[in-house]
């Protein structure tokens, strides 16, 4: 029997069955993130001496809070930015020690200036400026808001 009279005898609903995993599998939009909305109103605090905000004792690190990248960068001061990239909506953007300290979206390779100034172009496209945030120090408090 031939491939086309024997995907003819299972039917469209067990032909789609095989072939869809393969499609699936082979598709080279996969992508590990969520779409999501940029956050909006943001205005919360972080305890630096708290678990929460270990990664943030040294330069360079970073944490995720509320869709947002709140990070201490590599002259020691914190800086925070939407964890949502601008290009299209994945909650992929991290801090790296890349060119002095950017935001990065490893989903399409956005990359962003520390005032979310974007860095490159991405598919063809002018990549929009990433959502920075303020923050403000007052003792052992960060506070990071609009």
């Amino acid at each position: 029997m031939e491939r086309k009279e024997f995907l003819k005898s299972l039917g469209a609903g067990a032909a789609f069955a095989l072939t869809f995993p393969c499609l699936h599998g082979c598709s080279s939009d996969e992508v590990d993130g969520n779409l999501v909305e940029e956050p909006i109103g943001v205005d919360f605090i972080i305890d630096l001496n708290s678990a929460e905000a270990a990664n943030l004792s040294e330069n360079g690190g970073f944490i995720l809070k509320n869709l947002v990248v709140v990070a201490r960068n590599l002259q020691g001061e914190y800086v925070a930015a939407s964890q949502v990239c601008s290009h299209q909506s994945y909650d992929q953007v991290r801090f790296v020690d890349q060119n002095g300290g950017i935001f990065y979206c490893d989903v399409h390779g956005s990359r962003f200036d520390q005032d979310g100034t974007p860095l490159n172009q991405v598919d063809n496209t002018a990549a929009k400026a990433l959502k920075v945030y303020n923050t403000e120090l007052d003792g052992t408090t960060l506070r990071v808001f609009e």
